[in-house]
This record gives structure tokens, C-alpha cells and sequence, in this order.
């Protein structure tokens, strides 16, 4: 007789997250990790400092409402404290997304490959996924996005830039396909590496929410602005969609330390603006030697180079592995190789090269 609890049988078809591993050591080597698309600066001092004084109060609750963040958000972005919503990272807002507008059986559509969260969180809310298949430039297929739209379709994801592959839809494209989606679908748009996007055609996001009523915008501060370990990510979206939002949230989600050292990373902004420009010029140097080397590699916007390896991908993340850099395969798709330390982006540059030739030479 089997005595074990009842679970939901919708976790069976849930896949699991795989974070970036850790750097492994390698003697005679500095190990770096490349596989989680970390910035690899270290936190800035004005910014440590407030988390630091903060950590002395750390036995009382957060401010469940986070109300200074949503103030200085709502300041910085010129838009209604009403129209921002918080949570433990992009990813946690998210899972809020979902669960304020799916019900079982209910339809999300993205493109594919996008963000590895994407089919999480919908499968755990018990809806279904609905993947675009991207296009052979690796970018979405906003047309096929919008045919696939059906009377269950209740959101749609657009990850611009796209995680894992790097290319920006444009804001042209964006509207063109806002203007056929049926006007009750939620159309988010993932901007997780927007302060890394230099596209001349990206999109505004929040023109376009405010000339769109079924569009909200996803943030987060774990990427430009170098927070990933304090978990903190919000919303501008309309106010229904923003109050649900926040009826939806983890009660007292995003800490005090995250609240305060996002509010000062919001006020540090021009210093940090210096960091993602260096890394936007590494993601270019380092674009134009594998480009040279003769791999495919598609534009990118954020701050990692998608590799589409195929069923290489596996092996190459083992040669990068057996020489001290940890990066993302997705296997039989590519590899993601974050832009990080200057040493980290060099080893990356040899270890294409080389894989390049044996593969040459072996076949």
C-alpha cells in the first residue's frame, strides 16, 4: 500500500532548472564562470555600503508594499506608482504573470529557444506552453507568434533581447504584431538585458505600453545592474494588470537589503552605465574574433554570444571546462558564453579557434 502524499500530477511535466554551474578549478589556471550571464563587476561601493548598513536591521520584515522602490521606479520611469508591481526577480514576476492569468489548460505562447523559466512556470501554473520555433537567424518569429494565438491564448512572452540566443525584435515588428493580437491577450515584454541593447530599431517598451493596454514591461536589477544575488524584478504594466500583480506576490518577497541597494543602484546609474558599455565593447570584440574564425553566431544584444553548435554543444562546453571557463550548453541546440572578465572573453576566443580547427580536421 503506497502511504506517500498526493502531489499535483502537473509536476511531471515540469522541466527542472539548470542554473549556470560554478567555475571549476583548474590548476595553473583562473577559473572563470561564463554560464549564468552574471555582471562580472563587483557591487559598487556606494551600493555595498547601503546594503551593508542595512544587514544591521535585518530581524525586521521588509515593507511588504516595497513603496521607496516603487516611488524611485515610478520617478525614474515617468509613470503612476499604481503601474509598478515588484518581486524576487524578473523570474518571480513572472510566475506572477502567470498565475494572474492562467487557468488550467489555458495557453502561453513563446518563441523557442527563449528563456529556460519560460516553460517552468507555466507548467507548474498547469498551463500549457505553446513554442514559436525560432527563426534560422535565431530571432522571433513575431507572424508565426500571432498565428499561433487561439481562443486559449490568455499571454504572450517576448524576450527582446532574447535569452539564450542574443537578437532584439524591433519596435516596428513589435507594434505591426501587437496590433494582431486580440486586444485581451497580456503581451509582456522581457527586457531582462534591455541596459545592454544598442540596436538603432529596438523597441521603446513603455511608448509602446502606454499606446498598448495589454502590454506590460519585465525588469530586472540582477543583470546590468549587477544585483542577481538579491533577487529583486518588477513590472510596469497597466493598473489592473499591476494591482493583480501585487495581489499575486510572495508576501514580503523582495528584502530590505534588495530594496535599498536598488534604489541606490537606480541613483549609482551613470557609474554603472561606464560597466555595461566596457561589456557592450567586449560583446562586440569578442562577436567580430568568432565571426572571423568563421562560426555563425547571430546579432546580439545582450551581454552573452549564442553559439548554435548543434550536437557539438556538449563537447565544446567540456573543452571550455577542461580550461577553466564554465559556460551554458543547451544540448544538441548551442552554447550561451556570457561577455565577463577580459581574460574570461580571451579564453573563450582560443578555445573557439581551436575547436574549430580539430572539427575542420576531423572531418
Amino acid at each position: 500500500m503506497n502511504h506517500g502524499v498526493r502531489l499535483r500530477k502537473t509536476l511531471d511535466g515540469v522541466p527542472a532548472y539548470k542554473p549556470g554551474k560554478p567555475a571549476a578549478p583548474v590548476e595553473g589556471l583562473t577559473a572563470y564562470k561564463i554560464s549564468s550571464n552574471e555582471n562580472p563587476y563587483p557591487p559598487l561601493p556606494s551600493v555595498l555600503q547601503v546594503v551593508t548598513e542595512a544587514a544591521g536591521s535585518m530581524n525586521r520584515y521588509p515593507d511588504m508594499a516595497v513603496t521607496a522602490l516603487t516611488d524611485a521606479l515610478a520617478e525614474r520611469w515617468e509613470v503612476p506608482t499604481s503601474s509598478i508591481a515588484t518581486g524576487t526577480g524578473s523570474v518571480g514576476v513572472l510566475a506572477q504573470l502567470i498565475n494572474i492569468t492562467c487557468d488550467p489548460g489555458d495557453e502561453v505562447v513563446y518563441a523557442w529557444r527563449s528563456f529556460e523559466a519560460y516553460p517552468i512556470v507555466v507548467a507548474l501554473a498547469g498551463a500549457t506552453s505553446v513554442q514559436v520555433p525560432l527563426t534560422e537567424t535565431a530571432e522571433h518569429d513575431l507572424s508565426a507568434m500571432a498565428a499561433a494565438v487561439t481562443d486559449r491564448t490568455r499571454l504572450i512572452l517576448v524576450c527582446t533581447p532574447n535569452n539564450p540566443t542574443g537578437p532584439s525584435v524591433t519596435g516596428a515588428a513589435l507594434r505591426e504584431f501587437l496590433a494582431a493580437v486580440p486586444s485581451d491577450i497580456l503581451v509582456v515584454i522581457d527586457e531582462a538585458y534591455l541596459e545592454f541593447n544598442t540596436a538603432e530599431d529596438a523597441p521603446d517598451a513603455l511608448a509602446i505600453y502606454r499606446e498598448f493596454p495589454n502590454v506590460a514591461v519585465l525588469r530586472t536589477f540582477s543583470k546590468a545592474y549587477g544585483l542577481a544575488g538579491l533577487r529583486v524584478g518588477y513590472a510596469v504594466a497597466h493598473e489592473d494588470v499591476a494591482t493583480a500583480l501585487r495581489k499575486a506576490a510572495t508576501p514580503f518577497g523582495v528584502s530590505m537589503l534588495a530594496e535599498r541597494a536598488a534604489i541606490a543602484s537606480l541613483a549609482a546609474y551613470d557609474e554603472l552605465e561606464l560597466r555595461v558599455k566596457a561589456l557592450v565593447q567586449e560583446r562586440e570584440r569578442v562577436l567580430a574574433a568568432l565571426r572571423e574564425q568563421g562560426w555563425a553566431v547571430p546579432d546580439t544584444q545582450a551581454n552573452f554570444v549564442w553559439l548554435p553548435l548543434g550536437d557539438d554543444s556538449v563537447d565544446f562546453a567540456s573543452s571550455c571546462q577542461a580550461q577553466g571557463l564554465t559556460l551554458r550548453p543547451f544540448p544538441g541546440d548551442g552554447v550561451r558564453c556570457t561577455i565577463g572578465e577580459t581574460e574570461a572573453n580571451d579564453r573563450l576566443i582560443e578555445i573557439a579557434q581551436e575547436f574549430r580547427q580539430l572539427r575542420k580536421s576531423a572531418s
